[in-house]
């Protein structure tokens, strides 16, 4: 993400591009749904002369416009999609490209503005690379862009192990070499967040909304730089070990799973799933193999006598076999147990010995 720092005029010219776009994106919306088709060659023939002479956008830029809706349509069919005023343009390299590390030029409907970009090290060290294409967005009245690049992947190492981690609520990780990062810090902030949330509502006058939307997006950031910290250490451990990285396959977790009322804020607040894609895209970053397992009963077996069953859960943070007594925390427990399923899996090496250490 990189931030822009357009002039006034420039602004506006971005602004008007961006309701243009999108208006033309609803224009072919009803058409797609019209004619119950997701096809980019048929919407092109259509429309493409109608967008250009009607919405004054250029040969790509409409390109671009049935490109955005018909996404949309070959995910879903079945209803109308609406596209907001103020939603992000989707640029490549023909409309958008860099002149220097902090000025862009870009594509409006008033021809090309070049515009300045404040940009950090982070991204300075990676905008020499291929730029695939650049989404512009708008947040709060700033203009942002999410930039695509190519990243070199190098070719995964044979792991000599799994490091198995357990993602849940209470404890954010847990990994089988028995290291656990507490969520206790964005429970709590998400918990006083809710109660502003309620009082700020309830309150309901111009200054409270302000506020509200001052502060809608601040505990979601909190959150991404939690999950971006947590995953870097963990890819950071298994390539330093030699280890790939085991996890639950967690898809649909919220519709498989019931929890108390009273937990239910935390359950359908929790960020498994960035978590888990932070750590998958760093992981191929630096060359190290992620696998998923299967969830099924991996915090009630017993790493030592592999025995099966719901009492050996008599709490959530503590696991104790009923078959043979062997205790240790529960999120622990887990993360062996995960990381074994993933050497089951695969049929270059045998999973480690019983025990759980």
């Amino acid at each position: 993400m990189v931030k822009l720092a357009p002039t006034l005029e420039q602004h506006e010219a971005l602004l008007k591009t961006m309701e243009r776009f999108n208006e033309a994106c609803n224009y072919i919306s009803n058409l797609a749904f019209e004619r119950y088709t997701a096809s980019q060659v048929k919407l092109h023939r259509l429309a493409y002369r109608y967008l250009r002479e009607h919405y004054g956008l250029s040969a790509q830029m409409a390109v671009r416009v049935v490109g955005k809706v018909v996404e949309c349509y070959r995910r879903d069919k079945s209803k109308i999609h609406t596209f907001k005023p103020h939603g992000a343009i989707v640029y490549d390299q023909r409309i958008l490209s860099w002149k220097r590390a902090d000025r862009i030029s870009i594509l409006t409907l008033q021809g090309r503005q070049l515009v300045s970009v404040r940009i950090g090290a982070y991204q300075e060290a990676r905008i020499d690379r291929v730029v695939r294409q650049a989404d512009l967005a708008l947040r709060d009245g700033t203009f942002y862009l999410a930039v695509v690049v190519d990243a070199p992947e190098p070719q995964p190492d044979d792991p000599e192990g799994f490091l198995g981690v357990d993602l849940g609520i209470i404890n954010i990780a847990a990994d089988s070499d028995g290291e656990t990062h507490s969520g206790s810090q964005v429970n709590g902030l998400r918990k006083r967040h809710a109660k502003l949330r309620k009082k700020l509502q309830s309150n309901g006058s111009k200054a409270a909304k302000r506020l509200l939307v001052k502060r809608s997006r601040k505990e979601a950031r909190f959150a991404s730089n939690i999950n971006h910290v947590l995953s870097k250490r963990i890819v950071a451990k298994a390539k330093d070990t030699r280890r790939g990285i085991a996890l639950e396959d967690l898809k649909g977790i919220r519709d498989r799973t019931t929890v108390r009322k009273g937990q239910r804020r935390q359950h359908h607040s929790w960020a498994f799933d960035q978590l888990r894609r932070f750590i998958e895209y760093k992981a191929r970053l630096v060359g190290v193999v992620v696998e998923l397992v299967d969830p099924r009963n991996t915090s009630r077996t017993c790493p030592v006598c592999g025995c099966i069953d719901k009492r050996n859960r008599p709490s959530q943070s503590l696991f104790s076999c009923v078959s043979c007594g062997y205790s240790a925390p529960a999120d622990t427990v887990a993360a062996v147990n995960i990381s074994r399923r993933a050497a089951v899996n695969r049929p270059d090496f045998s999973p480690a010995p019983s025990g759980a250490g």
